[in-house]
């Protein structure tokens, strides 16, 4: 829906609005216009799709169509009722339809885990869930990660007295599933980590990630690039395509850095993508046979990958939202456009 579309929308309800004669035809007009299945919904749904050089000026034209048109309700509503009969004030008409309180909206953080859990759901994969605050053991030590690494640092990780710590990442949800049942596991585990960040405008010492696992017999990384690329056109539309870079992760080998081509420019170049056409969007790669003997698994029956990807980053992108600040500070005017 255009921005021209949406002038036209609201000149109508306004219209309509002064036009209604009785409550039930008002309450026809709001429901038409700004209830759950009316326009503003669907004006609402559309910021996704504008471009985002035109994002603000759509969000702002919608947002004078909520507003003008809720406040011509409520005068209206309020002249009606003055206007009634001394007959129509005395008895009450149950067949009147309810007031309703608006509903909040949900938060673009919510709607992206929603949304990955949804995708990866059609492909199998099961919701696992842990505890926030974890143990060494299992937040380093079973993903194979060196006790010299630089992670374990208090200048990096929130420790507590009791040797507990707030978990870095969701990984160890994938130790805890695979300590308790055997193969197949085909599992991905939303949820907040914590880390010693100081927060600006692309970090927060609090974050959520979502991560997945699938371990069986015969996985390959071939399997582990399909699964990500059908994730990426779901997610981001069906034009974008992945690549992988050789990396390092403790806990896999080999492992890779996942990118997606940028869904703004179409891998042209441009300033979200820094010109070079990619997004950074996911890391990545083999499980490490180590991993799996902590486990108790046999590394020369069964195989898995497993990947990683933050939430914040994937709304940030999404959304075209500059400062990851702003999902955190609970505006009202931020909110509102994410319905």
């Amino acid at each position: 829906m255009t921005a021209e579309e949406i002038i036209k929308l609201k000149e109508n309800a306004l219209k309509e609005c002064q036009a209604a004669g009785t409550m039930n035809e008002l309450e026809a007009v709001r429901v038409r216009y700004i209830g759950r299945n009316g326009y503003l919904p669907q004006v609402m749904k559309g910021l996704k799709d504008v471009d985002p050089s035109e994002r603000s000026e759509y969000g702002r034209i919608a947002n004078e169509f909520k507003n003008q048109v809720s406040a011509a309700l409520d005068y209206k509503k309020t002249e009606l009722a003055e206007r009634g009969t001394a007959e129509a004030k005395s008895v009450f008409d149950y067949s009147l339809p309810g007031v309703w309180r608006s509903l909040g909206t949900k938060h673009p953080i919510s709607s992206i885990i929603e949304e990955t859990v949804r995708i990866f759901g059609k492909l199998g994969f099961t919701v696992a869930e842990g505890p926030d605050v974890e143990t060494a053991y299992h937040n380093f030590e079973a993903l194979n990660t060196p006790a010299h690494h630089p992670s374990l640092d208090q200048t990096d990780t929130f420790w507590f007295e009791t040797g507990e710590l707030l978990r870095t990442q969701t990984s160890p949800v994938q130790i805890r599933v695979m300590e308790s049942r055997k193969p197949p596991i085909r599992i991905i585990t939303p949820g907040r980590c914590y880390r010693r960040d100081t927060t600006d405008a692309t970090h927060s010492a609090n974050f959520h990630q979502i991560e997945g696992l699938y371990v069986e017999k015969n996985v390959s990384l071939a399997d582990l690039k399909g699964t990500l690329a059908y994730f990426a056109k779901e997610m981001m539309g069906t034009g974008v395509d992945i690549r992988f870079r050789p990396h390092f992760f403790p806990f896999t080998e080999p492992s890779v850095e996942c990118d997606f081509t940028c869904h703004v420019c179409g891998g042209k170049g441009c300033r979200v993508c820094k010109n070079s056409g990619w997004i950074e969007i996911a890391g990545a790669g083999m499980v490490d046979p180590r991993v799996f003997k902590k486990v108790g698994y046999d590394p020369e029956e069964i195989t898995g990958y497993a990947f990683g990807m933050g939430i914040e980053r994937i709304a940030m992108i999404k959304y075209s939202i500059n400062d990851i600040r702003l999902l955190y500070e609970n505006d009202a005017r931020f909110l509102s456009q994410f319905i």
